[in-house]
């Protein structure tokens, strides 16, 4: 009994209670600070490069040339004209650039996925990171060179009989844009869906053959259901990468389509009236509000798939 009482008064807790306590919790705290440490430049460049300017662009959307609070700036662009159709044509070429590249992105991906040649896969991945960060300038002078009115492929077409031109198609007009954008949209739909053809486990294909399942039931009840969800979000992408996409159209139409990030530029660059720089800001808030639907939408799919495809 003396030999506990002994050994208990020497004890560390003993000694001071909040030693033990306090000695464990500087460890856990270091641990701490080890493991978020990496991420501290990435959260600095975040906080600069979007925090502070998104600040930003919500104050002066709701503040007047005067710099008072007010509401003005966001009526002016939901109220009708130009504003509100440079949003209707943005989000129309979003939605058709997301969709038509989508498809032909996951159909390709799929190709890609089953083929056995590495070396084609590495090929296709390599041209793909290539291809879905090529635009501006150099993109729509390519697409000038080849499909405008003077171009090599149009010629190649009407030497054929066939000359897009003369059935309304006009790579200066919204839907010739849109054109344009499959270019790269249909790349970034392959880099961003080809990891989830890769997270189909071969043995529910082995397990539907064994119950009798043909390829096309496998794909309708099994393959088509998981991936949906990587599908729908990378369109979800697309549709952000659409709406956002500033240089190829401004270079390719020099800024004769009411797109609202063209009006944005023409504002910022003093090609209006004087006096609406806070115009700007409010479409960019609106710009925001949408992109960060589009992206919430894609986390939530892509939460969703990351279910079954791990």
């Amino acid at each position: 009994m003396s030999d506990l009482a002994t050994e208990t008064a020497h004890s560390p807790a003993s000694e001071g209670g909040e030693v033990g306590h306090g000695s464990r919790h500087p460890g856990a705290l270091g641990r701490s600070l080890r493991t978020s440490a990496p991420v501290l430049p990435f959260i600095t460049y975040v906080a600069l490069g979007l925090g502070v300017p998104t600040l930003v662009i919500v104050n002066y959307a709701f503040r007047s040339n005067a710099g008072r609070l007010t509401t003005e700036n966001i009526s002016t662009i939901l109220r009708g004209g130009q504003y509100l159709t440079g949003f209707e044509n943005s989000l129309k070429l979003a939605l058709v650039t997301s969709i038509v590249p989508g498809v032909l992105g996951t159909l390709l991906a799929y190709a890609i996925a089953t083929s056995k040649h590495e070396l084609f896969k590495r090929l296709v991945a390599a041209a793909s990171g290539v291809l879905a960060n090529f635009g501006g300038v150099n993109l729509a002078f390519m697409f000038i060179a080849s499909f405008g009115p003077a171009g090599v492929a149009i010629k190649w077409l009407a030497a054929a009989g066939i000359n897009p031109w003369d059935h309304g198609f006009n790579i200066y007009k919204l839907w010739g844009v849109g054109f344009v954008y499959v270019y790269f949209q249909i790349p970034l739909m392959v880099l961003v869906i080809t990891p989830a053809f890769h997270g189909l486990r071969e043995s529910w294909r082995e397990a539907a053959e064994n119950l009798g399942a043909s390829s096309w039931r496998y794909w309708r009840h099994v393959g088509l259901p998981v991936l949906m969800p990587s599908v729908l979000g990378s369109m979800f992408l697309l549709f952000g990468s659409g709406f956002a996409a500033y240089a190829t159209a401004e270079a390719l139409t020099t800024g004769t389509i009411a797109l609202t990030p063209i009006q944005i530029g023409a504002i910022l660059q003093g090609n209006v009236l004087a006096g609406e720089a806070n115009i700007a800001y409010a479409l960019g808030l609106a710009m925001i509000v949408i992109l960060l639907g589009s992206i919430g939408a894609y986390g939530l799919l892509q939460r969703r798939s990351s279910r079954w495809l791990r």
